[in-house]
């Protein structure tokens, strides 16, 4: 693992947290801890039983301090989870991480009464209030807190709900994390990391044996994903029955401000051309010279993608220098990642895999997690998460409350990142098999993107609904309807071995945030259509796109695209990206003939 580390250079690129708290043991987090709980009261003390009586500027200071409160809180505990991000293993790291859950715990429970007043203040008294210039600043906030009045129950039954929440689902997180961070593959004790590179490695016996390495080292902990996949289940079910969500997504689709039968419109879109999927793998069954593919054979590269190490020094300059064509303000604030150290990028052990920004709060700054291998693609996580934390630091400026961005406009920037990186690359090729290796490459991250992550979609939908219907599922359950929803999207192109049955048991997204992966395939598609948009308006178009970047989550995703000429109400709209991974899939064929004649 070290001498990866040192392959690389990135022995040292590590964040320093100490912008936020020298360590877990700073005396001004506990300071910070009692100003919170204090205020918290106090606020309780002073406004429970008035919301419906105060003036404009009273609600006003009502919600700024409500909002000061709110970030203090969010830096203690973003501090607490970076710190056991990159140590899951380390016994105090967990603890430090739960203490601060259950003071957080302890704040909303006395924070509840704002949600519940403002959500039941008549229709004609609230408009009245939003309307109010001297709300202006917060009005789409507080709007969207009162979309959630079905589904609020009484002040004593939050309270409640509050209080239990560090020992319910999160806390079957923790576990999940410690117990993947803490797993070890194969003879030589690799991390998860390390194993699932191999599948990008041109030799199938490496392939071959990494898949077999991870089967195995799940099927060890198999026990424990099946019982937290079933109490995160279950959890999610009692509490959406008990906050009458009419379906397992809805609650979901309240949170990403977008109507049920846009998201179902995306869904049946995207499931309709998995003949796209079908026949792009079929070319590269052709292409790799395999009487069959199998589901270790989908990332194998082509023999034309060069296999060079990418040290990370050279992935730096391949991003910035990608982003600076593109905008020189998008550039200077992705450097501050790397002068500042707000990047983590070695391969450690304990640490949490895959890849992540975190926005922390306005007052503060974003940290972007990595593990770097020096892969083309793991260039490419670099510039997705540096597209999050671009994103972060530019709607910070709205402040706390609105700078949160719904999932699907947050998949934007970090896709967005991505496509400039491939396309400044793709551009510097000129042998069409290089050429055909990389955009080959892309596709499958496209894939990955959209048709991998709708198809994860109808497996979640599949458990959720049986889950409610049926009961407890079996391991057995679970992968018969893992390997149904992935055979859909592969048809027969892929042949789908008895390994990869279990696959579905380290997948993060499905226990942090149910629900969440239609997202990645929502802002993959809607970054296709803004990167064709900008192709057609050029210069013009990226004061428009950081503008987009700028409003955070001040106004809903339907509003936010309306200078694009984007409407999410018209199905045609995704049809239209689909359409462009099609000709991305013909632009391979193309290659390809090129290649061979």
């Amino acid at each position: 693992m070290e001498e990866l580390n040192v392959a690389t250079g990135t022995s040292d690129v590590v964040w320093h947290l100490e912008d936020l708290y020298s360590s877990p043991d700073d005396p001004k987090i506990q300071k910070d801890l009692e100003s919170c709980i204090q205020e918290a009261k106090t606020l309780r003390q002073e406004y429970s039983g008035r919301l419906a009586k105060l003036k404009a500027k009273e609600f006003l200071e009502l919600v700024k301090r409500l909002e000061k409160l709110s970030e203090r809180l969010g830096k203690i505990s973003a501090f607490a989870f970076l710190n056991f991000s990159i140590k899951s293993n380390d016994p105090e790291a967990g603890a430090f991480l739960q203490k601060i859950k259950e003071i957080a715990s302890q704040v909303s429970k006395e924070l509840v009464f704002f949600e519940l007043e403002w959500a039941n203040i008549p229709d004609d008294k609230a408009q009245k209030l939003l309307s109010d210039p001297v709300l202006s600043n917060y009005r789409h906030y507080l709007k969207s807190l009162r979309r959630y009045k079905p589904h609020l129950l009484s002040e004593t039954e939050e309270r409640l709900l509050a209080e239990l929440s560090p020992v319910g689902r999160s806390s079957w997180i923790n576990l999940f994390d410690k117990v993947l961070a803490h797993q070890r593959y194969g003879p030589e004790g690799r991390t998860q990391e390390e194993v699932l590179k191999d599948l990008y490695m041109p030799d199938r016996k490496i392939r071959e044996k990494a898949s077999q390495e991870l089967t195995e080292g799940l099927q060890k902990e198999l026990l424990v994903f099946t019982h937290t996949f079933n109490t995160v289940l279950a959890d999610k079910m009692i509490e959406d029955r008990l906050r009458k969500y009419p379906k397992w997504i809805s609650s979901m689709n309240l949170s990403n401000e977008l109507k049920d039968e846009t998201v179902e419109s995306l869904i049946d879109a995207v499931t309709s051309r998995y003949d796209i999927v079908e026949r792009y793998y079929t070319l590269k069954k052709r292409l790799l010279n395999l009487e069959q593919l199998y589901d270790y054979d989908r990332y194998a590269p082509l023999p034309w993608l060069p296999q060079k190490t990418v040290s990370w020094n050279e992935a730096k300059e391949i991003v910035l220098r990608s982003f600076e064509r593109f905008s020189k303000d998008m550039a200077r604030i992705a450097a501050l990642f790397f002068e500042k150290k707000w990047i983590h990028a070695p391969v450690l052990p304990g640490k949490t895999s895959g890849a992540f920004a975190h926005p922390v709060t306005p007052s503060a700054h974003p940290y972007i997690l990595v593990n770097f291998t020096g892969t083309l693609r793991d260039v490419e996580t670099l510039a997705h998460e540096l597209g999050h934390g671009i994103h972060q630091v530019l709607a910070a400026e709205k402040g706390y409350f609105n700078a949160d961005t719904p999932l699907t406009l947050a998949e934007t920037a970090s896709v967005f990142g991505e496509m400039l990186v491939f396309q400044d690359i793709l551009n510097s090729l000129k042998d069409p098999k290089e050429k055909l290796g990389f955009t080959a490459a892309k596709i499958e991250s496209i894939f990955a993107t959209v048709f991998r992550q709708i198809a994860m979609n109808r497996f979640e939908d599949a458990i959720h609904n049986h889950r409610r219907e049926q009961g407890e599922l079996s391991p057995d359950t679970f992968s018969d309807y893992w390997m149904d929803t992935q055979n859909q999207m592969f048809r027969k192109s892929v042949i789908l071995t008895k390994n990869y049955r279990i696959w579905w048991s380290y997948i993060s997204h499905f226990i942090h945030v149910p629900g969440y992966v239609y997202s990645y395939a929502f802002g993959e598609l809607l970054v296709l259509s803004l990167f064709g948009i900008y192709k057609e308006e050029g210069p013009s178009f990226p004061g428009k796109y950081l503008e987009l970047l700028k409003a955070g989550g001040s106004e809903d995703p339907y509003k936010l695209l309306r200078p694009f000429g984007i409407d999410l109400d018209d199905a045609t709209f995704w049809h239209k990206g689909l359409s462009l991974i099609d000709k991305m899939v013909q632009g391979a064929e193309d290659l390809a003939k090129q290649a061979h004649s």
